[in-house]
């Protein structure tokens, strides 16, 4: 069984900052669920271009205002607490905090913990789990 809290993450290399997120690595790769879990803040007046090519990614919004844009279709989607959006054909996107948010977001396969995004807005697809 797997147990983590929260501040048991802050600080450490599973706590992953970038200009316009932090995201807390809940679960990883190497600890063998099929999936990975982040609790992630999305700074507050912040856009950022997203594109993952070779992961399905759910969100769950759990605090906080923003919008996601389909680049594809043109669509502009409010997220509020309380709302999902899952992303299931690799979609280009924006996503635009209004507020500080707070998301729970699910990634398969699985996050190492090792990625950032590309100037695409890619996630590489990493074949080994990184160490504890």
């Amino acid at each position: 069984m797997i147990v983590r809290k929260l501040e048991e993450l802050l600080g450490t290399d599973r706590e992953v900052d970038a200009a316009n997120w932090t995201s807390r690595r809940f679960l990883l790769k190497n600890d063998g669920m099929g999936f990975s879990m982040h609790d992630t803040v999305i700074k507050a007046g912040t856009e950022t271009f997203i594109w993952y090519a070779h992961h399905l990614e759910a969100v769950y919004c759990v605090e906080g205002r923003g919008e996601v844009e389909a680049v594809d279709s043109g669509e502009v989607y409010p997220i509020e607490a309380g709302t999902i959006y899952a992303l299931d054909g690799h979609e280009k996107h924006y996503l635009r905090a209004h507020t500080q948010m707070r998301m729970v977001c699910v990634f398969n396969p699985p996050l190492t913990g090792t990625e950032v995004h590309d100037e695409k807005g890619v996630y590489p697809l990493v074949a080994e789990a990184a160490a504890d």
